[in-house]
This record gives C-alpha cells, sequence and structure tokens, in this order.
C-alpha cells in the first residue's frame, strides 16, 4: 500500500485548498506548532511538519518552550494560541517530559483548532461518530484503506494497541464503517492466536518486528502502524507481505498519510473559522 504516492495527491489537494482560501480571504491557513525542550526526534519531526506546510501554502507559526516549562507553562502557551484568531491549528508536540500533565496541555488546545485529533473532545466525536478532527495517524489509515478499496463491514478487526491517539481511535473508526473490532496489546494473552484472526490488522504496539509473518492470516490486509529505531515497524515486513493481500511498508505507508491528514485538517479547520464552510 503505496502512502507515500497516495499522501502526495492528498498534499496536491490540500495545496489547492488553501491557495484558494488565501485568494478568498487573504489569509493563508496557519499551523501553529509547540515543542518543548530540544529533543532531537521531535526538532526534526516539528522541523519537517513546518517544511512540509510552507510547501502546501500553510503558514507555520513555531513557539519553542524551555525543557523546564511546567504545566502551567505549557497550558498558557497553548491557551494564548487557542485565543489566537490568526491561528487555525494546533499541533503540540509530545512527549513533553515527565514533569508536565500531558493531558492537561492537550485540553488548552480549542476544539476548533485540534487539527492533531488529541483533545477528549476530539476522542468523543470520533467515538460517536460526529463531526470533529480526527487523530492523524488513525485517519491516514482509514484514507488508505478507502483509496485500496478495502471493504471494512463484517470484516474482523484487530488492533494491538492502545494508545489514545493511534490504537484507540483506530479501532474506534473502524467500528464506524461496521467492522467487528478486536483491541489487543502487549499483554494480551496467546496474542499470536486473536491477530490470526484478523482480516484486518492494525500493528501499534511500538516494538519492532513484534507481529511475524506466522501471525498474519492468509490474504489479511496489514496496516502497520509502528515506527521503531532503524526505520522499522511492528510488523516483520518480508514474511508479512509473503501472506498479506495487501500491507503498508515503513517508510513510506502511514508516515506520509500521518503528515498529509494533518495538513488536510488544517486547511479544514481555517476554511471553518474564516467563514468559508
Amino acid at each position: 500500500m503505496d502512502g507515500t504516492g497516495l499522501a502526495r495527491r492528498s498534499v496536491e489537494e490540500t495545496t489547492a485548498a488553501a491557495a484558494e482560501i488565501r485568494l478568498r480571504t487573504g489569509t493563508p491557513p496557519c499551523l501553529a506548532t509547540v515543542l518543548v525542550g530540544e529533543d532531537p526526534s521531535s526538532v526534526t519531526y516539528v522541523k519537517m511538519k513546518r517544511n512540509r506546510c510552507a510547501r502546501a501554502g500553510i503558514e507555520s507559526r513555531h513557539v519553542a518552550l524551555p525543557a523546564g516549562s511546567t504545566t502551567e507553562d505549557v497550558v498558557a502557551a497553548v491557551t494564548t494560541l487557542s485565543k489566537d484568531p490568526g491561528v487555525h491549528g494546533i499541533l503540540l508536540q509530545h512527549p513533553m517530559g515527565p514533569h508536565i500533565d500531558e493531558r492537561a496541555a492537550f485540553e488548552a488546545i480549542a476544539p476548533e483548532k485540534d487539527v492533531d485529533g488529541v483533545t477528549m473532545h476530539s476522542f468523543a466525536a470520533m467515538g460517536f461518530g460526529l463531526p470533529g478532527f480526527v487523530s492523524c495517524t488513525p485517519g491516514g489509515i482509514m484514507r488508505l484503506l478507502d483509496a485500496y478499496e478495502v471493504d471494512l463491514a463484517g470484516k474482523h478487526a484487530v488492533v494491538v494497541g492502545r494508545s489514545a491517539i493511534l490504537g484507540k481511535p483506530a479501532g474506534m473508526l473502524l467500528l464506524g464503517r461496521n467492522a467487528t473490532v478486536t483491541y489487543c496489546h502487549s499483554h494480551t494473552a496467546d496474542l499470536s492466536s486473536i491477530v490470526r484472526q484478523a482480516d484486518v490488522l492494525v500493528a501499534a504496539v511500538g516494538r519492532p518486528r513484534f507481529i511475524t509473518g506466522a501471525d498474519i492470516k492468509p490474504g489479511a490486509v496489514v496496516i502497520d502502524a509502528g515506527y521503531n529505531e532503524g526505520n522499522v515497524g511492528d510488523v516483520d515486513f518480508g514474511t508479512a507481505a509473503e501472506r498479506a493481500s495487501l500491507i503498508t511498508p515503513v517508510p513510506g505507508g502511514v508516515g506520509p498519510m500521518t503528515i498529509a491528514v494533518l495538513l488536510e485538517q488544517t486547511v479544514a479547520a481555517a476554511s471553518r473559522q474564516l467563514g468559508l464552510s
């Protein structure tokens, strides 16, 4: 499953939509990024997102906070951005450090600017099937499944992972498409036997090559949402590809779609806030 090609086409559409917003209002869509500290991976990730924004015609504003910032400092910075009419979307990079209450920081993001889909409001909207912003990686997964015309109705989907911004919302979105969803995680007893039942498998456990080809049901669709050191996913691609009907590579699968959805939702947020939709 080619996430790179699909993401490219998505970003082209987003770029055109951003240009239309600028033409009609004189205001470009704007994404604010907030980074606490100087973790090298986070710094690189935020820089990449800002570069992608620039290429898509989305203005970016960056707020860098010291590593020693308190929860109150982060909440105050995010609250200021939430109240700023010139900012249409907010990305709060995590992890922020064990001394910061990340949930409190996320909840300072105004729902209409939560283009990364990390607040409780967005989580509830995903669960209830209501309008709102989806978590970007699960949203990217659904777009991949749609692009490859995977019929989810009645299928057994197994999600290995339970994070609040990946595993849990991915399962809710699959359930909303009439799949029967089983959540698993690293503590699930006899995990392999459950994974072997999956018509659609989403691996999001954060362990390199945790799932092997022997665990894959012949003909299953395999979505590897893991990303580990050395550009390695949660699925052993070589052995899994021998049994899967469709499979995402790492890199080049889910990752590009995550950023594509972030850009798409930023432009959608700007359109709503500027009264165009």
